[in-house]
């Protein structure tokens, strides 16, 4: 697309002083990204809820803040600053990113969307296309989320715009858990009710803000029971939701309640 006059009327001649800023901005950079990266994950590291989350939140921020002020500190070093120069480039850029870079740059907008309409941030945990986990950073690109069994998984911004994205608990302490028992229909849903919601209350990871919701939905083989709750933290989820099974379980039985022995197949109607 250029010849070799026009690149001599764009570029820059590279001096050793030219050479060298944009070395130094490019290492500092680097560096002030990795130390805000470091002394903002250890701030947040003392403090507790939205007010970490809201110190995490602004590493993305101030990341993107320093690498646009790289960009418009080498461009000049490197381009002739003329109004002709920059439509030029910008022209020859947005057509090489349009085809070559296409996922890429769409998943760098997204991330910009992200920053600014925060539909999630470190500390949520979010399901993407049945991965579900806690947000453990944000990139430029894309975040990284561990699933309960400690994989990382790396999800492109991209999929703001075509994937639902669902977050358990926006920003906030608060997580709803949900234990599942299945009884035979013939026995006292008021006493299994209370017992189930004696047993939340007397966990030692219950939310006591919160409150307790015991759902009773009659099916053809049993009667399903949802016992929901809040654990103090949302990172305590699965063991919260673990000791809701393993005393409901035994209380119910204690009270001789007799559990369903077999679901259908397609038991996987939505419950409320």
């Amino acid at each position: 697309m250029f010849n070799s006059d026009n690149l001599s009327a764009i570029l820059q001649p590279l001096t050793a002083s030219n050479v060298a800023t944009i070395v130094a901005v490019i290492v500092g950079t680097w560096l002030s990204i990795f130390l805000l990266r470091k002394g903002l994950t250890w701030a947040s590291s003392y403090l507790s809820g939205r007010r970490s989350w809201y110190v995490l939140a602004w590493i993305p921020v101030i990341r993107l803040v320093l690498l646009v002020a790289a960009f418009l500190t080498v461009v000049p070093l490197i381009v002739q600053p003329t109004y002709e120069n920059f439509v030029a480039i910008a022209g020859a850029s947005g057509l090489a990113i349009g085809f070559a870079f296409k996922d890429y740059a769409s998943s760098l907008v997204a991330g910009a969307v992200t920053l600014f309409e925060i539909p999630f941030r470190p500390g949520d945990w979010v399901e993407v296309e049945g991965h579900y986990g806690e947000i453990r950073s944000i990139g430029m690109r894309s975040f990284q989320m561990v699933t309960a069994d400690d994989t990382r998984v790396f999800v492109p911004h991209l999929k703001l715009w075509n994937c639902q994205i669902g977050n358990a608990n926006s920003g906030g302490q608060d997580l709803q858990c949900i234990a599942d028992f299945y009884l035979k229909p013939d026995h006292d849903s008021a006493q299994a009710r209370r017992i189930l919601e004696e047993v939340a209350w007397t966990s030692p990871d219950l939310q006591i803000k919160r409150p307790i919701i015991v759902l009773v939905r009659e099916k053809p083989w049993a009667t399903h029971y949802r016992l929901k709750a809040y654990p103090i933290e949302p990172r305590d989820q699965f063991a919260f939701i673990t000791d809701l099974t393993v005393r409901g379980k035994e209380a119910l039985r204690q009270a001789s309640f007799e559990f369903s022995q077999s679901l259908p197949y397609n038991s996987g109607a939505q419950d409320g």
